[in-house]
């Protein structure tokens, strides 16, 4: 059953990770945070500064905004974490559907609130 979990954590982190470079080509993903839960450690992908974390639950793959609290989100997908000052969260479960278009947007939107905090 836990390789059962894996697989389509594996997979979904595969196919955000896919989504990410796809929004920006720019990005840089970086493996940190080595933990027992997460062995090889948290990706973390940024461009200008950090943009999101991405880490394997039992029933979710959660994606971490750094600055989730500053971004718009007309489409809704942070449903996670939506108390804080200043991170949002997506949580993706095994059947979501990821909306592409609104995911890309918002990763694009978090890069340029990066590239606006260092050019000002």
């Amino acid at each position: 059953m836990r390789n059962e979990l894996a697989d389509w954590r594996e997979t979904k982190l595969a196919q955000l990770r896919a989504l990410i470079k796809q929004a920006d080509p720019e990005v840089v993903e970086e493996q940190k945070w080595k933990k027992p839960s997460q062995p090889a450690g948290v990706p973390v992908w940024s461009d200008q500064g950090p943009i999101c974390t991405g880490e394997t639950y039992r029933s979710a793959v959660k994606l971490t905004f750094f600055k989730g609290a500053s971004l718009k989100d007309p489409a809704g997908l942070f449903n996670s974490s939506l108390e804080g000052n200043t991170r949002r969260a997506i949580d993706f479960h095994e059947d979501d559907e990821i909306d592409e278009k609104a995911f890309a947007t918002l990763i694009r939107a978090a890069v340029s609130l990066n590239r606006s905090s260092t050019n000002g």
